[in-house]
């Protein structure tokens, strides 16, 4: 029998997941010296994961890194194939893959929003930043959610990129949001939005700031949105002095500039607010079927520079409210027959080989945790091959390596997957739906008008 990864036996390896990872992945694998042939899966119908689905919508040049991903499936066309609208452990199941594929990797991402554990935090008007930012990308998953914007006063837990994200979505002037690629249904909602102020709320100090410079400072040049911060939580404790003393810590330098030039040149008047508070951390969320307030701890920074925990005073803030929205990271979840860890949210692995599971792999936010921007995941998924090709020689063939194999059971499921020429119809689509309305695309947020236009 030829040798695995020869021209006259192909690796044939499984990914699953359509995101960043998995297509760095495909890419790392061929451009080695092997020949291997690619099948991809994502329960979505359409590809790109977290680029098409997470990333700001008025952030298009973040998406361009697009163009890569499409050359890496054009440029291989021969030996890559994708299948949308396909669920790995609903459609076919880890074990069946093994029989069609010599290597499974799993690059699936982190799927859920980490939990506040606080009282009330079930309450109605109450969600995860991952719900809102994908109702407004037009991710299927969540248009049949309904959030109630008319509330004047909002509160986003959190300091990271999404929760700058959600707030920024929530203060822009509808006119810019139109040139983005928000679907026009949800455009329609936003227009008539009541919210008035955002308190974006962090349990630590301005040095320990998860944010960019960039984004914070992206406020400040929204027409008609005042940046509000009380000037004594610009008063850092000697141990944020040192952090923002170190030489090496230029991103909180940054940060301090651009926050304590606001605090200097307020601006008034603006018909919107963001205020972002530090030094608070949420203890209960106050109503009664649904969220009418949110009650905040002032807090204090104990521990050495670089290793501070924020400990609660006992002062209690409330601020009345009537939408939350938690951006405190997010969290992998558990795949049937894969390996778990619970309280990471990942699936253990050794430099991206799966522990306890032979022949699969891992790449991706579920291997290492929601860390990285898009670019962070072609060195863990370049790891995570290079591994696989290191084991090549000890890998257990599939039983049934033929192309045709994977399709035959799919068929006989009645699953209805979407192949990437498919896709690449539905992209088309979109950009000319896009162009009429002045906008980069108008995306299809549902499989039933995605399966009506493929006919």
């Amino acid at each position: 029998m030829a040798p695995l990864g020869s021209e006259q036996r192909p690796l044939r390896v499984a990914i699953v997941g359509s995101g960043p990872s998995g297509f760095y992945a495909a890419d790392a694998l061929f451009k080695s010296a092997i020949h291997v042939s690619i099948d991809s899966f994502d329960r979505l119908p359409t590809p790109f994961g977290l680029l098409r689905g997470g990333v700001a919508p008025d952030h298009q040049k973040m998406k361009s890194v697009g163009a890569y991903y499409e050359r890496v499936a054009d440029a291989n066309a021969t030996r890559f194939r994708w299948f949308g609208n396909v669920e790995v452990g609903r459609d076919i199941t880890i074990d069946e893959l093994k029989q069609y594929y010599d290597a499974v990797i799993l690059a699936v991402g982190a799927q859920t929003d980490r939990t506040l554990g606080i009282p009330g935090e079930t309450k109605a008007g109450v969600y995860g930043a991952t719900e809102f930012v994908g109702w407004y990308n037009g991710h299927p998953d969540y248009q049949n959610l309904e959030f109630d914007l008319n509330h004047e006063s909002v509160v986003v837990i959190g300091q990271g990129n999404v929760a700058i994200d959600v707030t920024r979505i929530l203060v822009k002037p509808i006119d810019e949001l139109r040139k983005t690629d928000i679907p026009d249904p949800i455009l329609n909602k936003l227009a008539t939005s009541k919210v008035k102020t955002v308190h974006l709320v962090g349990r630590r100090g301005p040095v320990q700031s998860a944010f960019t410079e960039l984004e914070i400072k992206e406020f400040g040049e929204i027409h008609g949105v005042d940046v509000v911060i009380d000037p004594s939580d610009m008063a850092i404790n000697p141990a944020s002095q040192s952090e923002l003393d170190d030489d090496t810590n230029n991103k909180a330098k940054k940060n301090m500039a651009v926050l304590r030039d606001y605090v200097a040149n307020p601006r008034r008047g603006g018909s919107k607010q963001v205020v972002v508070r530090f030094l608070e951390g949420p203890v209960e969320i106050g109503g009664d079927d649904r969220v009418s307030e949110i009650i905040l701890e002032k807090n204090n920074l104990i521990g050495d520079p670089g290793h501070q925990q924020a400990v609660g005073t006992g002062e209690k803030i409330r601020l009345n409210t009537g939408l939350i929205f938690k951006s405190i990271g997010y969290k992998g979840t558990a795949i049937p027959g894969v390996p778990f860890d619970q309280k990471s949210g990942t699936i253990p692995h050794q430099a991206g080989a799966i522990v306890g599971l032979p022949g699969c792999y891992v790449a991706g936010w579920i291997k290492r945790g929601p860390r990285g921007v898009l670019g962070t995941n072609k060195p863990c998924s370049t790891e995570t091959i290079a591994t696989l090709l290191a084991d090549l020689e000890r890998l257990r063939p599939c039983s049934q390596p033929e192309l045709s194999a994977v399709e035959a059971i799919l068929s006989q499921r009645g699953v209805r997957w979407i192949t990437y020429s498919e896709w690449k119809k539905i992209d088309k689509i979109e950009k000319e739906r896009g162009t009429e309305l002045g906008k980069p695309r108008e995306k299809f947020t549902r499989l039933d008008q995605i399966l009506e236009v493929l006919g």
